[in-house]
């Protein structure tokens, strides 16, 4: 069944895939349209007061001073969107809604999330965002103008169709906002299983029997943490619910995730 198809079967239908782009002598209402579309996209289809939008980066968004792209980064980056999942989710939820909210898609691998921890504790979370925002993925599906949309639910070069069933599982319904701030996409990333998913997702979205397994992390240290235990290579082996606090502590050690694999189940 292709995608299209899929999507109309499991109620994917209320979401938008049709791209919406900036263009030259649009109206008011055109450009309207087009902001209000960011806002529901990078927040997640959170209701949104009047007071809560950016007025400035509006205005400079209807006289074309920035692109929507800089539009989606200055919402991204902005004590709304701080908010909303910086301060109130887990590192793992966070990464999966930026990529949802950004990308337009789901993580793909537990690689792709040690990438985000680790240039969110090295540099920063705007580093971060701008991750994101300047890659090349973003630029080649999304480029100056076109508002990001959520990817996976169409037919797209260079994902495979496990990234459908995770796209899914954050999608959840199109009633509902990105407010949850528990993981989704953990265990299935994790430990390379496949992402269940209903015909009508609630809850979660998704349905895992993986939370009991243990995972052994292995991990360089900073310099000067190798030299205070005499060794640079450590492993740790921690529940998928210690998992975020194990990153931390790693990457406050100035630790670098070499590989993490799957090594049995709680008892």
């Amino acid at each position: 069944m292709g995608n299209l198809a899929r999507s109309a079967t499991l109620g994917l239908d209320a979401f938008e895939v049709d791209p919406l782009e900036m263009r030259p002598n649009q109206t008011e209402g055109d450009l309207e349209v087009i902001i209000k579309a960011v806002y529901k996209q990078v927040l997640g289809n959170e209701h949104l007061m009047e007071s809560d939008r950016l007025e400035s980066a509006e205005a400079l968004l209807r006289d074309r001073s920035i692109t929507v792209r800089e539009f989606v980064r200055v919402l991204a980056k902005s004590d709304l969107y701080k908010s909303l999942f910086l301060y109130s989710s887990s590192q793992n939820r966070l990464i999966e809604l930026n990529f949802k909210h950004l990308l337009g898609r789901a993580p793909q691998s537990q690689a792709e999330i040690t990438e985000h921890v680790e240039i969110y504790y090295e540099q920063g979370y705007d580093a971060d965002i701008d991750s994101y925002i300047n890659g090349e993925e973003y630029i080649c599906n999304f480029g100056e103008d076109t508002v990001p949309y959520p990817r996976n639910i169409i037919t797209q070069n260079g994902l495979n169709n496990e990234s459908f069933n995770r796209m899914f599982s954050l999608l959840r319904g199109s009633a509902t906002s990105d407010r949850d701030n528990s993981a989704k996409l953990i265990t299935s990333l994790a430990s390379k299983v496949a992402t269940p998913i209903k015909a009508l997702p609630v809850g979660n979205g998704a349905n895992y029997d993986n939370t009991g397994k243990i995972f052994k992390i292995t991990y360089s240290l900073s310099n000067e943490f190798a030299r205070r235990q005499r060794f640079g290579i450590k492993e740790i082996k921690v529940s998928l619910s210690s998992m975020p606090r194990a990153y931390q502590s790693i990457h406050e050690q100035g630790g670098k995730i070499l590989s993490m694999a799957e090594v049995g189940i709680i008892n």
